[in-house]
């Protein structure tokens, strides 16, 4: 059994192939059960997210997730990732899960922007400075190139500067945002990744064209934007499962600010073009994501395929 650390995922990855190699996965379909999560108490959640392809592969991914780790200089996600054959079940290798989460998540928000941003955008604007965070731009800009300036703002502002310092050191002119009120309306892509339960982006304040991305608010009591942002965009989802998952949706459904027959699509029927990205150069578009197993298991291949094994070996 093969064994792939970070630097070896991150290799495999690169962007515009990761990128496709989701969009094909959307297209593809595989079998992808609910996933399972435990609660730990108030100390974080274990989370088990099983997909396979029949005759394919299988992989299975152990998530741990601890909020309060950002206090301790820590990432809030870790995992693994172990991949089978799903004709025999021989093991075929472990896989650094935190770093092929990490990037699949930024991947499937460049996919989703491939449909849902402007094609002239230039300006990004970060909400939050953690993993994720620090690979968008990257992400991004493999879909739309001429993404250049990157602002990030964040609750703890050394975060904030320490991010910006090595985007620049990446070759993006990017800045710190010190109020998040006066950013956002000047951003042509919004793309939030924090652990927050507070929504921090307000509809208000959102200019026509902009895309918001919501990433990090994967339970039913997280949330990063107002349901004023869902009332103002045509919303998409990663998968179905965020209906039931996704507290930016869940809550601005409560409050009555969104409804489910309103929701536009998914990344599967963009993907499969049975819904429509982008009708214009003034909406606001909006991209919801609460992770999905298919991910993982296309981004896993995909390691696996770099180091020349077939993909079905075993």
């Amino acid at each position: 059994m093969l064994h792939f650390d970070a630097q070896a995922v991150r290799n495999a990855l690169p962007w515009p192939t990761l990128v496709a190699a989701l969009g094909q996965a959307f297209i593809d379909g595989c079998e992808v059960p609910t996933r399972h999560p435990h609660s730990l108490g108030e100390a974080g959640t274990v989370l088990l997210m099983p997909a396979w392809r029949t005759g394919g592969c299988l992989g299975v991914k152990t998530v741990t997730i601890f909020p309060g780790n950002g206090t301790l200089g820590l990432p809030g996600v870790h995992a693994s990732y172990a991949l089978f054959s799903a004709r025999t079940g021989v093991p075929l290798a472990v896989l650094d899960g935190t770093e092929l989460t990490a990037r699949r998540t930024a991947a499937a928000s460049a996919l989703a922007a491939s449909f849902l941003a402007r094609e002239d955008s230039s300006r990004l604007l970060l909400v939050g400075a953690g993993r994720v965070a620090g690979l968008l731009p990257a992400a991004m800009r493999s879909v739309r190139p001429g993404l250049q300036e990157v602002w990030v703002w964040a609750r703890r502002a050394e975060a904030a500067r320490a991010l910006a310092r090595q985007l620049c050191s990446e070759g993006f002119d990017a800045s710190v945002a010190d109020d998040l009120a006066s950013a956002v309306p000047q951003a042509h892509v919004v793309s939030c990744a924090t652990m927050t339960t507070q929504a921090l982006v307000q509809g208000k304040w959102l200019a026509p064209g902009t895309h918001l991305d919501l990433i990090g608010g994967f339970t039913p009591t997280m949330r990063e934007a107002d349901g004023i942002c869902l009332a103002r965009s045509r919303v998409f989802v990663d998968t179905d499962e965020a209906l039931s998952k996704a507290g930016d949706l869940l809550q601005a459904i409560s409050e009555g600010h969104f409804l489910p027959a309103n929701l536009q699509g998914t990344l599967g029927t963009l993907c499969r073009a049975q819904a429509t990205g982008r009708r214009s150069a003034e909406e606001i578009t909006l991209f919801k994501s609460v992770g999905s197993a298919l991910e993982d298991l296309a981004a896993a291949e995909m390691v696996w395929r770099a180091a020349d094994n077939p993909p079905h070996s075993a």
